[in-house]
């Protein structure tokens, strides 16, 4: 979404995390992310390689993405982490901030708040995945996980298809009221249960967490369900059985990631599935591919979370809040 925003008149353009909330809902979220993965497909957008440490602080993971999408003209840098601790000081623990750079001079044109950004476009990216991919009739979500993430998923999902009933899991079942409180206020039902039951209800499953052992295991998913899983993506993670990913037709937003970093690694370490057997979303919403084949084929979206998402929300953000005059102007 550029608009032209010269460098040379408008100078450095700030926008902070209010202005974030009150100009980026999840329609325009859900809108930059289908567009960025289908660039994606079309070889119009790639990602450059991610950097991603343990600062030996804090307990900190410290770590850059960033990307070029051509036909949307956005080039820029995504710099943040996790900080473990974050939460008894009040704060949120992923701390992020996204760059955005002129493409065809290489200044750089904004600082845009990444948290809440953050989460409104991993929640697009899962509701994007259930648009193209759930079976339509599909009236029960199942949630795996409760915590920030979880209820922006949950709104997200809701908006997808005409679902009745929530049900939900969290290894915390303290932390449940929280969704609960959600569906209530989408007028779900809402039923805290066991993995085994979710699975055995649920059409469409959301699985949030920061798992590195399944939380459910191939003979609990009903045939039909679609999976989106959107846990913290790293060596070693995994919310689901590998023999379920194996089982399942596989869709992602960048395929190169999911056999690293995502749900995927496990499955493709064992040779269980090969990298050709991963679909890009962005084939699907190109109509390059027909996405679900049949009402029992159980699919799964590996989302990893590419920086090519937050370079498009991002740069949404700033439009809108140099059109809104909400954002801060430095002169360069």
């Amino acid at each position: 979404m550029r608009d032209e925003m010269n460098t040379q008149t408008d100078g450095l353009l700030i926008v902070d995390e209010d202005a974030c909330e009150q100009l980026v809902g999840r329609q325009q979220a859900f809108d930059a992310v289908q567009d960025v993965f289908a660039a994606m497909a079309r070889g119009d957008a790639r990602n450059f390689p991610v950097v991603r440490e343990a600062l030996g602080h804090a307990d900190a993971i410290y770590g850059f993405k960033s990307g070029f999408d051509r036909s949307g003209q956005v080039l820029g840098v995504k710099s943040g982490g996790y900080w473990p601790g974050n939460s008894q000081k009040g704060l949120t623990n992923h701390q992020s901030t996204v760059v955005l750079f002129d493409p065809d001079t290489g200044r750089i044109t904004a600082l845009v708040g990444g948290n809440y950004m953050t989460a409104v476009r991993t929640a697009a990216s899962s509701a994007i995945s259930i648009a193209h991919l759930a079976r339509p009739d599909a009236q029960i979500l199942g949630m795996v996980g409760a915590g920030h993430q979880s209820t922006f998923q949950l709104r997200a999902a809701a908006e997808q298809r005409e679902f009745e009933k929530v049900v939900a899991w969290n290894p915390h079942p303290e932390m449940l009221p929280r969704l609960a409180e959600v569906a209530e206020d989408l007028g779900l039902e809402f039923e805290a249960t066991t993995p085994e039951g979710l699975g055995a209800q649920a059409d469409v499953i959301i699985t949030i967490t920061s798992a590195f052992e399944p939380l459910l295991k191939k003979d609990w998913v009903k045939p039909g369900t679609h999976l989106a899983c959107m846990g913290t993506d790293t060596k070693g993670k995994m919310e689901v059985d590998p023999a379920l990913v194996a089982a399942a037709t596989l869709f992602t937003d960048e395929v190169a990631q999911s056999i690293s970093i995502g749900e995927a690694q496990h499955a493709a370490l064992k040779g269980e599935i090969s990298q050709d057997a991963i679909t890009p979303i962005g084939a699907v919403i190109n109509g390059d591919h027909i996405g679900r084949s049949n009402d029992a084929e159980i699919t799964l979206f590996d989302g990893t979370g590419v920086g090519l998402q937050d370079l498009a929300v991002a740069s949404v953000a700033a439009q809108l809040a140099k059109n809104t005059g909400l954002a801060n102007k430095v002169t360069l």
